[in-house]
């Protein structure tokens, strides 16, 4: 199936395709692949808005190394909670599939550059992606969507945690909550 065809779907929030991706292991490459495409086309918005500050190819690679590792933690974070504090079930791979699906509707940030709607569209966006995220983990983890909510909460709690800690000792993790 391609990518663009399941980014679609995810973006469609359909649960038979969380589930599909939850399943298939070839399918944490194209969850990586769907993470790189978000986080060029965030940075695409924010070059044409005039975001984006200094040299904008060190700034796409940038953003795509911070978005990857972000989704890394994200997922580890959650992993971890959703396991071991709230029952559920699934492995590394599965929540990096899942989550790495749910960004799909990121791609939208492209268009964060059009003067009056670029701040609506990212803030849209921004729901859009979290909701994808709560299904994603839900349908990982094996639970309810209470409970997957509850894992955002403290996945988003942890994360804070983490980077101020890192902050403090001077190591930056800025980009681990702006994976979350």
């Amino acid at each position: 199936m391609a990518i663009a065809e399941r980014m679609l779907r995810a973006a469609k929030l359909e649960s038979e395709l969380y589930e599909e991706v939850e399943k298939d292991e070839s399918a944490t490459m194209e969850a990586l692949y769907v993470v790189v495409i978000v986080a060029l086309a965030s940075g695409i918005g924010a070059a044409l808005s005039g975001a984006a500050r200094g040299n904008v190819v060190l700034a796409l690679i940038g953003g795509v190394i911070a978005a990857v590792l972000g989704w890394v933690v994200w997922a580890a974070i959650t992993y971890f909670i959703g396991t071991r504090l709230l029952g559920g079930t699934a492995t590394l791979g599965e929540m990096l599939r899942t989550l790495g699906y749910a960004q799909a509707p990121g791609v939208l940030r492209i268009f964060a550059f059009i003067p009056g709607l670029g701040t609506l569209i990212s803030i849209v966006v921004a729901i859009w992606m979290l909701v994808a995220g709560v299904i994603a983990i839900r349908q990982a983890l094996d639970f309810s969507t209470g409970r997957a909510i509850v894992t955002v909460l403290l996945g988003w709690l942890a994360a804070l945690i983490l980077s101020v800690v890192l902050a403090l000792l001077g190591l930056g993790a800025a980009f681990i909550v702006g994976g979350a």
